[in-house]
């Protein structure tokens, strides 16, 4: 892996870093010498990713917060000041789905409509509180982070927000109306905090993720019995690599826009690592 010594001591703050996703930028950002502050709601998964960290020789703590709690998050600040020192790099990964904002399938039938099945939840089912928990959880759960600390980050130099968005900002999926309205939200989020924090100088820019397999969506990609589900072979098809990326592959790009080095004048743009689905037309 290539050295980033402009990044060696800095601060990192990773929302979301017990999961598969985000606990693997924690760990790409600690081997360039960052430390790094481990947050999720589950504080045993954070845990194990900072002893991970620190058994491998880097610096890391985990803590315990709730991103859609400010007063948590402000908690969680005075903390990671304290054992280590103020942000330079906040990486917004928390997030994820629930099926309450979820349809059982790809489209409306008729039938649907005058035979009424308790196992088919339909686009007139979904309930209100699960579409604004997933979406809360997504954009809220990015703007609230950011509002505690970036205030520190705005009175320092080469700061930056990593955002993680997806190909559902871009191409919204079928099933998941609430997750993908969410995700378009925090692209948006992106392009507007890149302009509101130009003049203090913190780089804002996302990630957005294709198909990665991951404990939040093995369900819809795999079965029971470990075989591919129909909603797999449909993604596998319309993606011209033909796999499903692994989190290592997202490594690059985030030490990129992280290094002033090699993206100091790059500001208000998401990076599609999707494996081309997003250039393929299906024919």
């Amino acid at each position: 892996m290539m050295v980033h010594e402009n990044l060696k001591g800095r601060v990192a703050v990773v929302t979301g870093g017990g999961g598969v996703l985000c606990s693997d930028f924690a760990k790409t950002l600690a081997a360039q010498g960052v430390k790094v502050a481990v947050l999720d709601l589950n504080e045993q998964a954070a845990q194990k990713v900072a002893d991970e960290i620190n058994a491998s020789g880097g610096t890391a703590i985990a803590v315990g917060c709730n991103v859609l709690e400010k007063e948590s998050m402000e908690a969680a600040r005075r903390t990671v000041n304290e054992k280590l020192g103020t942000c330079d790099i906040l990486l917004n990964g928390a997030g994820g789905n629930n099926p309450k904002g979820t349809t059982t399938k790809e489209t409306l039938e008729k039938i649907d409509l005058t035979e009424k099945n308790e196992e088919i939840k339909t686009f007139f089912d979904l309930d209100a509180s699960g579409i604004s928990f997933v979406f809360n959880l997504n954009f809220l759960g990015t703007l609230i982070p950011t509002q505690v600390f970036a205030r520190d980050m705005a009175e320092k130099e080469n700061t930056c927000i990593i955002m993680v968005s997806s190909m559902n900002a871009y191409r919204p999926l079928t099933k998941i109306p609430a997750y993908s309205a969410a995700k378009a939200a925090v692209k948006n989020f992106t392009e507007f905090m890149a302009v509101h924090f130009a003049d203090v100088g913190i780089r804002v820019n996302a990630i957005a993720p294709g198909f990665f397999s991951t404990n939040q969506n093995k369900t819809l990609l795999w079965n029971e019995d470990g075989t591919p589900t129909a909603r797999t072979g449909k993604i596998l098809a319309a993606t011209p690599m033909k796999r499903f990326g692994e989190a290592h592959e997202l490594a690059g790009a985030l030490l990129f826009l992280c290094d002033e080095e090699y993206s100091g004048f790059i500001t208000g743009t998401s990076i599609c690592i999707d494996g081309g689905f997003s250039a393929y037309s299906g024919v």
